[in-house]
């Protein structure tokens, strides 16, 4: 019968000896120790222990031969109160548990705009008069529960403290509704008390006779790239940025809004739906149905929002899907055939996609029914020749911010390090921001009061006899000269 094999996990005879060596070590410090405690049994010089020795709190060691010993058992260090003295219990303060406060501590002063997932008002606080937008979530007549993009958008604006985003104070509740007609019961309305800034960025730019100057635009765009660099950090997409959803003050500071899109993502990224950002700021890989994704999506939409912020126009501004990404170039016919070449709105832009250029782009759903042209005069991008007046920095930040291949494009960190944002003009200030009056609190341009046209009949006369003029120049002979000063033209 063959022997049985040795486990390759047995000790060897170095395990063994070191094993052994441990052992003896052992076997001394327990030798020694009984040989010390039977020295001091029979000479009889140790000092009986006092309790408050044996407490530890004694001034002094145990001293034996001139020796300093260590007490037997473990120091006390702080005294013992006693038994009868009552115990204070340690409180740590935190945020209590209670039922939301009730909408009507607020008091509506106008409505702002209604957006997919709410409607946002502006109102003052009852008990401080301060002013703040509510935002009154949609709650469908239906028995699906609390709505998911509501859900959403506590959870982020709670967990995000971030200068660049905006803050979420609290979440209060209205009164529940209800339809006797269609025996519908409509849950209790629910608001998000949230900070109240007084423009947004679409609304401001359409009132603007003229784009932000290269320095604030650079400010800007530091601002919400710094927001989503904290957004990527924490592990959150928006997956909805756009101008709309960027709020501004009147000292120039904007904060990110509107998370009801916003989710937690990881490493590899989770697999998660297409049918997410505007359609405007919507990157390619999700127009060709990608499903998994990263913070690609959101640095498209910020270069979105960087040529808009140029032009004051949307740079890709598509009617639908189909129309964002494609549309007829060249109808042409050969041999007998109808030829429709069709060629993406965003590839008109930027080029057509190559397998160098993004790898993998065909193995994507809706790539399959493209139809590209194989001109290769149309694989490079127009894009610098849209903005001639951007800078040779300016523009290569633009271009990597839309590139097609999602992997080329930069994390915000790079975005901050850019050279764009160190050439001149340096950014503005936001102290040194222009105001502009509030749609959202209902502010009104002041105009300067002119006269009006004059009107038909008799002419006005400026008045009967000689007018003298004489007295509007009367003392100034008796004027102080300076020295006075001459530009001279070069």
């Amino acid at each position: 019968m063959a022997s049985q094999s040795k486990s390759r996990w047995a000790d060897d005879e170095g395990d063994q000896a070191l094993s052994a060596q441990r052992k003896q070590e052992k076997e001394a410090k327990k030798r020694a120790k009984a040989e010390k405690q039977r020295k001091l049994e029979a000479t009889g010089t140790a000092a009986p222990l006092q309790p408050s020795q044996v407490n530890g709190s004694s001034a002094h060691d145990i001293s034996l031969n001139g020796l300093t010993e260590p007490p037997l058992k473990r120091r006390r260090l702080s005294p013992s109160p006693p038994p009868d003295a009552p115990r204070k219990l340690l409180r740590f303060f935190a945020s209590s548990w209670g039922p939301c406060r009730h909408v009507d501590n607020f008091e509506k002063l106008n409505h702002i705009e209604e957006g997919s997932y709410g409607w946002v008002s502006r109102a003052r606080e009852n008990a401080t008069g301060e002013i703040v937008a509510l935002k009154k979530l949609k709650m469908e007549p239906v028995n699906d529960g609390f709505p998911v993009t509501g859900l959403r958008e506590i959870q982020t604006l709670m967990a995000c403290r971030h200068e660049g985003i905006v803050g979420l104070r609290e979440v209060v509740m209205g009164d529940a509704m209800s339809d006797a007609e269609l025996n519908l019961t409509i849950k209790a309305s629910v608001f998000l008390v949230m900070d109240f800034l007084e423009h947004d960025l679409k609304t401001l730019q359409e009132d603007m006779q003229e784009p932000f100057l290269p320095s604030e635009t650079k400010t800007l765009l530091l601002q919400l790239t710094t927001a989503v660099q904290y957004l990527h950090d924490n592990w959150i997409l928006h997956r909805d940025l756009k101008t709309s959803n960027l709020l501004m003050n009147n000292r120039g500071q904007m904060k990110v809004a509107d998370f009801g899109m916003a989710r937690y993502f990881g490493d590899p990224p989770p697999k998660m739906t297409q049918l997410v950002v505007t359609l405007w700021y919507r990157g390619p890989e999700l127009l060709l149905g990608a499903e998994k994704y990263g913070r690609e999506v959101d640095i498209w939409s910020v270069g979105c929002i960087f040529g808009e912020l140029l032009t004051k126009e949307p740079l890709l501004q598509g009617k639908n899907e189909v129309d964002q990404l494609s549309k007829v170039l060249q109808l042409q016919k050969m041999h007998s055939c109808s030829l429709i070449r069709i060629v993406p709105k965003i590839f008109e832009l930027l080029g057509l996609p190559t397998e160098a250029s993004w790898p993998g782009y065909k193995r994507l759903p809706n790539a399959r029914s493209l139809r590209l042209p194989s001109d290769p005069r149309m694989h490079g991008s127009v894009l610098g020749g849209k903005f001639p007046y951007l800078t040779t920095a300016g523009s290569s930040l633009l271009t990597s911010l839309l590139a097609l291949n999602p992997a080329s494009r930069p994390t915000a960190s790079e975005i901050l390090a850019h050279p764009y944002f160190k050439e001149d003009p340096k950014p503005k200030s936001t102290a040194m921001f222009p105001t502009f009056p509030s749609k959202a609190g209902q502010e009104k341009r002041r105009r300067a009061a002119s006269p009006s046209a004059p009107k038909r009949g008799e002419a006005p006369k400026i008045g009967e006899g000689a007018i003298d003029f004489g007295g509007i120049f009367a003392g100034r002979e008796e004027e102080e000269k300076g020295a006075g000063f001459a530009l001279k033209l070069i």
